[in-house]
């Protein structure tokens, strides 16, 4: 079992997200899988890494050659993919894992998430994805998301696909429940 995070890599964050992310990474190596990841080992992207590796967890990160200066490669990674680009990336991860979990994060999460979501609903895939927010980072996200459901601008299941968890505990478990 293999899980990706998508993550914050954003400076000067509140120590709660960094320390999050780390107890994400020590679960997902707890519950016997594996963490895909940006490759990263700077913020949130870092933290899941050290927290998966505390506890022995296999590591596999997939960065794009032009952001190998800029988010500073997690040179501890089991497997390093180094990937021509964004795209690339995201098609590595996908292919790499079979759960996702989406953690707090700004505007590469956010499409990262969306991105997984999309597929998902047009069955590219039937991996389990969830939302990891204890602090209700992305709670006027979950509600504008709630909003188009309610409008009918969202189609009939889509909501359905994603997984909204407020604790670790339970967003592990639904990484480990398969699609019907």
């Amino acid at each position: 079992m293999r899980i990706s995070v998508y993550c914050s890599s954003a400076p000067n964050i509140d120590q709660k997200y960094l320390d999050l992310a780390f107890d994400m990474g020590a679960a997902i190596a707890k519950s016997g899988a594996d963490l895909v990841w940006g490759a990263g080992q700077v913020s949130m992207m870092g933290a899941v890494a050290k927290g998966a590796r505390s506890l022995n967890g296999k590591t596999y990160g997939v960065i794009p050659e032009k952001l190998t200066n800029i988010e500073f490669i997690d040179q501890q990674c089991t497997e390093l993919f180094v990937v021509s680009d964004m795209r690339s990336r995201k098609a590595k991860l996908e292919e790499l894992a079979d759960a996702f979990i989406v953690l707090p994060g700004g505007i590469g999460t956010l499409e990262e998430f969306f991105e997984i979501w999309v597929g998902r609903y047009l069955n590219f895939h039937s991996k389990p994805i969830a939302v990891c927010d204890p602090y209700d980072a992305f709670d006027p996200l979950k509600k504008s998301i709630d909003h188009l459901t309610e409008i009918n601008m969202m189609k009939s299941g889509q909501h359905d696909l994603v997984k909204w968890c407020s604790d670790i505990q339970s967003t592990i478990e639904t990484c480990y429940h398969r699609a019907i």
